[in-house]
């Protein structure tokens, strides 16, 4: 019987690549269909390896997941960006692997980032999905975000609808 151990950690310069991939699954997995192809082509596209790589050594507060030593998901998380919410900190992005997901990794990740954000002091939490990705919003939903404003992102001119979670 093998054991595998799952480990949260602040990411590292060599994990820019695995960042990379878990990125390009996960974004082509959540956002086909949502955010036109161009536009979602050239988004990935930007976040090669090197792009994380600079991002983790520029300080950015980026987490990921491992299990059984293979990345399995990453989330960015740091100070709120929306002046109009109170809360002061935000999980811009949290993703795993499309076959990481449901089994309650990202719940785990999800409960690592806010404590980080409250062990930096910063209280209170923001997260913004888009209204279309409907497994974000179930995920956020079911972790007992309450959604409390709206906001609009534009994707090769078209406008699509994004949804911000709080926790107090």
């Amino acid at each position: 019987m093998n054991t595998l151990t799952i480990d949260i950690r602040k990411a590292e310069p060599r994990d820019a690549a695995a960042i990379a991939e878990v990125h390009y699954d996960a974004w082509t997995g959540a956002y086909s269909g949502i955010i036109p192809h161009r536009a979602l082509t050239r988004m990935i596209g930007r976040r090669g390896a090197e792009w994380w790589s600079n991002a983790i050594r520029r300080a950015a507060s980026v987490l990921v997941i491992e299990i059984g030593g293979k990345l399995a998901g990453y989330a960015t998380i740091g100070k709120n960006r929306a002046r109009e919410l109170s809360q002061q900190g935000e999980i811009y992005e949290l993703y795993l692997r499309p076959e990481y997901q449901g089994i309650g990794l990202g719940s785990r990740l999800f409960a690592e980032a806010r404590k980080r954000l409250a062990a930096s002091g910063l209280h209170g939490l923001v997260v913004w999905a888009l209204e279309d990705n409907s497994g974000a919003l179930s995920f956020y939903q079911g972790a007992g975000g309450r959604d409390v404003a709206e906001g609009v992102e534009v994707f090769d001119q078209k406008a699509l609808k994004k949804i911000a979670f709080i926790w107090d």
